[in-house]
């Protein structure tokens, strides 16, 4: 065994004992009654990353204590503003996704025909992308679309496909791209050839290599709200590139708020009347209490001329 690692040894605690040891750390509760149920069905280790701003941690890195007069509400707000600004994304990326996958569709089908996707022409040489470490090997995919096509099946579109036709095997581009998840679409947008690549960043007014910063972006965030992470206060790994003209705007493109920019510019372009950055303002208003400096936003953010 590894010296430097030990044995977990941390028992698990009742309900009870977890508010006990919250107060013993200095958190204010008034109603045990309250907090005990929020414990309950939250849990204790999702909530405590909630904590975190309003503890002496962040300085010392190992003691748990809680600031002067911070109560369980304010924890809970935090994490109730996280949980509603996941939804809210998950509306922007949902558009998002349907249109890129209509655009790619649209694109590549006018000018490779309706099974393009079977075709190698519409992707980059497999020279071209050996410079590429996570390189679309076009066999592959087939094999585990064919496999994915199976298990939707039960689709009304797909019975209705394999009940008239035989010939292809696979049903058009429109409808394999209803199967397909955002990240494989991005996937195959990186993969494809430069000259449909433009013609689909085209439609969306950005650089060919800006949208595939963009689409891999949207899919990690996506990710990220499916399986319920925290969204306020981290640090993303995955970043989206930045016009050059906007960097003064958007200098963090390792904070959320890189991530509003990539989504307003899009919605824009997609939809027009979405005002999804007004309903963020108003998320962000009903709880004024949130430190949107933790996500990267600036001061008066809905007045920068970055939005024009």
């Amino acid at each position: 065994m590894d010296k430097s690692r030990s044995k977990f040894s941390k028992p698990a605690l009742t309900i009870e004992q977890q508010v006990d040891l919250l107060v013993s750390r200095g958190l204010k509760i008034d109603n045990r009654e309250v907090a005990s149920h929020y414990l309950r069905f939250i849990g204790y280790y999702r909530l405590s990353a909630y904590c975190i701003p309003f503890q002496y941690c962040e300085a010392s890195g190992d003691n748990h204590q809680f600031k002067p007069y911070v109560s369980f509400e304010q924890v809970l707000d935090l994490y109730i503003f996280d949980r509603k600004l996941r939804l809210l994304i998950m509306d922007a990326v949902e558009r998002i996704e349907v249109a890129i996958k209509a655009a790619i569709s649209n694109v590549a089908s006018v000018d490779y025909g309706s099974h393009w996707f079977l075709m190698k022409e519409p992707f980059k040489t497999s020279e071209a992308s050996k410079k590429n470490k996570k390189t679309f090997n076009h066999a592959n995919w087939l094999i585990k679309l064919k496999k994915d096509v199976e298990e939707n099946k039960s689709d009304i579109f797909i019975q209705h496909y394999m009940r008239h036709y035989d010939d292809p095997e696979l049903p058009p581009s429109w409808m394999i791209f209803e199967t397909l998840s955002l990240g494989t679409v991005s996937l195959i947008y990186k993969s494809l050839e430069s000259g449909l690549q433009k013609k689909i960043a085209g439609l969306f007014s950005v650089p060919y290599r800006i949208l595939e910063s963009w689409l891999h972006t949207m899919s990690y965030l996506r990710n990220l709200c499916a399986h319920h992470s925290r969204i306020w206060n981290r640090t993303f790994t995955i970043k989206p590139k930045i016009l050059k003209e906007y960097r003064n705007h958007v200098s963090q493109n390792n904070m959320f708020f890189a991530q509003v920019f990539v989504i307003i510019r899009l919605l824009r372009k997609i939809s027009q009347d979405s005002h999804w950055e007004e309903r963020l303002e108003h998320l962000l208003e009903e709880h004024p209490k949130v430190d949107r400096s933790r996500m990267g936003f600036p001061e008066d953010w809905m007045a920068l001329p970055v939005w024009e």
